[in-house]
């Protein structure tokens, strides 16, 4: 029925993370925008002292508009879809990537599969093994000819203009930066002088082939979301689509390109690029891609993938989807007025038994105890998956959902933190595990609805995703699609994946687990350190919450 949907965005589509010198780059999600507002309130002070030095934006910038490839179907890929959404009206097709391996695969073989264009919208673009790699690829498709369009958030390639612009001289690559900082040299600055504007960013992460096929889901690029790093890396997940949904994404991505938000690459920086500098890039790309140490056989694996386009296009779930993603325009509206929020809460209270969650940084604030606890005494289960100390990425992030995780267990949430050595997050190789550095964390943002219905995207369920940041993901209506994310979350919560966080016999906080199949309990947070423990004590004290 209409009111179990969620909503639709004004724009008439449906809604509110974190490494060198060449190609896109970027840093992890820990150096990202919470840190950034911790920096910001230390140095508040320093605000008015510097605000009459604010560096401007260019004005009267050049953007030519541009959208969406319309005859999707004239291409092969659209051939290979075309018949299954004809046999399915209304509806659309969609596949779980749970793994880094495979969802590295994908993107690399829809750079190959490409014949007239290639949509990318990215929070993060690492300058690692992965992101190298891609944005090879995708001169390589350009260089055949296929139109690119590159949507690249600001917060994470400070320094990193020139490689970029380098790109952008491609005359089959245009690269945008969305709300750039005025200021190219320092990010600190910039918060410093222009914070209001800056603290919003674009989390979406999205990659559309032909305006026929897409990838949307959790990950950014970089090695830590695909299996690759050697020390740590992300348990995340992906979903493909297939049919009339990707049009929807593809309008969704075509708001953003056109919007005065922003800003081509090439209006940022001091010089005219050219071929010469194209080629030196790629060039310099190509020899570090070759002394890099991409860990699988990616040709071997494309092209597997490529034999298998028939098997894997039968396996897909047809079903009734959306789009729900926050217009750009909109996103300084707050938690109230947030697009994504409202269809949270809206889809939420009319659940009748269960909702499971994994989310990465799980913050709720008062709306949200309140919440849980109306669907406690309504009967409907809660179970959520976040990060623990141990293995969250941000300490900030974990101080806010510490905040009131005693009150969500009280309130009949069961609540699980995920491992430091969780095996369900894929592990390169074996490392003895060192203080201060997780092999594994959580950066998945799924939610499942009643066993009927799911979400898969870039919204934490935080006051950030929900009220400052751009967001976007699928909602899919499929007990199937439901059964297959179940199983990926009951992995997540197994003893020797998580903690399970409980009350003991006093009424105090408890974290219990299994080792070598044994129970262990744990009275503080499992397997942190003094300083870790410190420091989200002391920012719990902050006033900075609504912007974790």
């Amino acid at each position: 029925m209409e009111h179990d949907r969620l909503p639709a965005t004004p724009e008439g589509i449906g809604p509110p993370d974190r490494h060198e010198t060449s190609g896109i780059q970027g840093r992890p999600e820990v150096s990202g925008h919470r840190l950034g507002i911790l920096s910001i309130f230390v140095a508040g002070l320093l605000i008015l002292a510097l605000a009459g030095c604010a560096t401007r934006l260019p004005t009267n910038v050049q953007r030519t508009p541009s959208v969406a490839f319309e005859r999707f179907e004239t291409t092969s890929t659209g051939q290979l879809f075309e018949e299954s959404a004809n046999r399915h009206p209304g509806k659309s097709g969609f596949a779980l990537i749970r793994k880094g391996r495979p969802a590295f695969t994908g993107r690399i073989a829809m750079t190959a599969m490409a014949e007239k264009s290639l949509d990318l919208q990215y929070y993060i673009w690492e300058a690692d093994t992965t992101g190298r790699i891609l944005a090879l690829r995708l001169v390589e498709a350009a260089d055949r000819g296929v139109r690119v369009r590159l949507l690249v958030d600001d917060n994470n390639i400070a320094g990193r203009d020139s490689p970029i612009a380098s790109l952008d001289a491609h005359p089959n690559i245009e690269i945008r930066i969305f709300n750039p900082f005025a200021h190219r040299g320092s990010r600190l600055f910039g918060y410093m002088t222009d914070f209001v504007r800056l603290n919003h960013r674009m989390h979406n992460k999205a990659i559309i082939a032909d305006n026929a096929f897409a990838i949307v889901g959790g990950r950014n690029i970089g090695n830590h979301y695909f299996g690759v790093h050697t020390d740590a890396n992300f348990r995340d997940l992906d979903i493909a689509a297939a049919g009339p949904v990707v049009r929807e994404l593809s309008t969704v991505f075509d708001r953003f390109w056109n919007g005065d938000w922003s800003y081509p690459i090439a209006a940022l920086v001091d010089r005219k690029y050219t071929e010469v500098d194209l080629r030196s890039t790629v060039a310099a790309t190509r020899e570090l891609i070759r002394q890099d140490d991409y860990p699988y056989p990616l040709d071997q694996d494309v092209e597997e993938l490529m034999g298998q386009l028939d098997k894997i296009r039968d396996g897909f779930i047809w079903a009734p989807g959306m789009v729900v993603w926050d217009d750009p325009a909109s996103i300084k509206k707050g938690i109230e007025e947030s697009t994504m929020s409202k269809a949270l809460h809206r889809k939420i209270y009319t659940l009748e038994k269960e909702l499971l969650i994994e989310s990465a940084y799980f913050v709720v604030l008062d709306r949200g105890v309140r919440a849980a606890k109306n669907l406690h005494e309504k009967g409907v289960r809660v179970r959520v998956l976040t990060n623990s100390l141990a293995s969250n990425d941000v300490v900030a992030a974990h101080a806010g959902y510490a905040k009131r995780r005693k009150q969500l267990v009280e309130n009949g949430v069961e609540l699980y933190e995920m491992r430091p050595d969780s095996k369900s997050a894929t592990v390169r190789e074996k490392r003895i595990f060192t203080v201060g550095k997780s092999k594994a964390a959580l950066h998945t943002k799924a939610i499942v609805f009643d066993r009927k219905a799911v979400f898969v995207g870039s919204y934490n369920l935080d006051p950030r995703s929900a009220a400052i940041n751009t967001e976007m993901g699928l909602y899919v209506e499929s007990a199937e699609m439901a059964r297959q994310v179940i199983a990926y979350m009951d992995e997540g919560v197994l003893p020797y994946n998580s903690y399970r966080v409980e009350l003991d016999e006093k009424g105090k906080l408890v974290w219990n687990t299994q080792k070598d199949g044994q129970p262990v309990r744990y009275t503080r947070e499992p397997e942190s350190t003094f300083w870790q423990r410190f420091m989200s004590g002391f920012i719990k004290m902050l006033p900075v919450e609504i912007h974790l």
